[in-house]
């Protein structure tokens, strides 16, 4: 016979089904509460909420896409913004994040190495400098992105010695042909530093080194 703590607990079961049941929010309902909700304690508490396990399909994809809800909300705190553009993987809360007013939000996106490539490549126009920094950084961005991030002259320096040593120091194993061409922008971008040209003096490829006696 089973003790009576635990045949009250059975007994109590279909109830709290029940009453589960009846309190359950259709996703619709629970999106578009979110979505316009003013409550910034709520948004928080749900954009910290650790996600449900991924073997429960039906709550963790529930949860991922109230995440989108929270994330496009701007009574949504900053911080838990930014927490949002930096942890989670998802595109469609990257989505939302990466069109936030608040350019600490994009540039935490634009690091966010979950990104997809396109997305990172949208964020290397951004109209911010550290966002398209941030985004020119990110191991997700294209060559074709990245070659333009060198050829831009309001690229910083400190940008264009990371890209200055891709195929190099970085990425050894990198596409040589299109490391290269990188390197060569880098060469002759006129925010290059003194260092980073003396570097690329001594770079593997001709054109390379080539770019930078056009300097001189």
């Amino acid at each position: 016979m089973y003790p009576m703590t635990d045949q009250k607990t059975d007994e109590q079961q279909p109830a709290a089904e029940a009453e589960e049941a009846e309190n359950f929010e259709p996703l619709t309902a629970s999106y578009e509460r979110l979505r316009h909700s003013t409550d910034s304690a709520e948004l928080s508490e749900f954009a910290r909420r650790p996600l449900p396990d991924r073997s429960d399909q039906a709550a963790f994809s529930r949860a991922t896409a109230l995440l989108e809800a929270v994330a496009g909300n701007r009574h949504t705190p900053v911080e838990d913004r930014v927490f949002l553009a930096t942890t989670m993987p998802f595109p469609n809360v990257l989505v939302k994040l990466s069109e936030d007013p608040e350019p600490s939000v994009r540039q935490a996106v634009a690091a966010n190495e979950d990104d997809k490539n396109w997305l990172v490549g949208r964020l290397t126009k951004d109209p911010v400098p550290a966002v398209r920094d941030h985004a020119l950084r990110n191991k997700r961005t294209s060559w074709k992105m990245r070659l333009e991030g060198a050829q831009d002259p309001n690229a910083d320096a400190e940008t264009l010695d990371y890209l200055g040593v891709l195929g190099t120091e970085l990425e050894e194993g990198a596409p040589a042909v299109l490391a290269s061409m990188v390197r060569r922008a880098v060469a002759l971008n006129p925010h290059t530093s003194a260092q980073m040209l003396q570097k690329l003096a001594d770079d593997p490829s001709p054109e390379v080194r080539h770019a930078v006696a056009q300097r001189q």
